[in-house]
């Protein structure tokens, strides 16, 4: 369907191919298991931090896909402030991955990203193709998440360091699963080359001389 309004009114940032979303990031953790998922989700938030630096330098929009935690009255900054008070058990995890005025943000209010949020309006009009996901939890909000994705046509990208569970194991399982049945690339964070990676989606969409392959294709371990 041909669009009306090809810029959100000015509201969306500029095109993009590639696009990071963080999910359930800004997260309070108070819930029975949320000490032991700190505990694999700080150093994921490390990676996640370099990689959204990286994202940005390379001009790769940044999404926070959040849950509204069933707060229906509660908007994204309200629940931010909430996570970064005193004695919060996800307040460290907050800290290190606070948005930054130039990110979008999306409130979801089940599981996945999608459903019904309006994620799928703004990824159409940044011309989206390949979604690099990041966050909690691999095995339930990430899962649902790129299996949505997946169903849309995107490309995967879920970097093995920048998600978690509150077991090790269960992260693993999550990892293999997405590679396998969503042909997800689940390499490593730091061996993406996200300007390299943006030039080779973009030659890979270019009408190509007759006979020639396109040259990019993802990798999946």
């Amino acid at each position: 369907m041909t669009k009306k309004n090809e810029d959100l009114h000015g509201s969306v940032p500029d095109k993009s191919e590639v696009a990071l979303l963080l999910i359930d990031v800004i997260n309070d953790l108070e819930f029975d298991n949320g000490t032991a998922l700190l505990e694999y989700a700080l150093p994921m938030a490390r990676q996640i931090k370099e990689l959204k630096r990286r994202a940005k330098a390379a001009g790769v929009p940044v999404v926070y896909v959040n849950d509204n935690f069933g707060r229906w009255q509660s908007d994204f900054s309200k629940l931010l402030k909430h996570c970064l008070e005193e004695g919060v058990c996800g307040r460290p995890l907050a800290k290190l991955l606070q948005p930054e005025g130039d990110d979008c943000f999306v409130l979801k209010p089940k599981h996945s990203g999608f459903f019904p949020t309006t994620l799928d309006t703004l990824l159409d009009y940044l011309q989206v193709k390949t979604l690099i996901l990041t966050g909690l939890t691999a095995d339930i909000c990430v899962l649902f998440t790129a299996n949505d994705a997946y169903m849309r046509d995107f490309n995967l990208i879920i970097p093995a360091d920048c998600v978690a569970c509150d077991k090790l194991d269960q992260t693993k399982h999550a990892l293999a699963h997405m590679a396998r049945v969503l042909k997800a690339d689940i390499r490593p964070s730091g061996e993406i080359d996200l300007a390299k990676f943006e030039r080779e989606l973009k030659a890979e969409h270019e009408p190509q001389p007759q006979g020639q392959a396109p040259q990019f294709a993802p990798r999946v371990e």
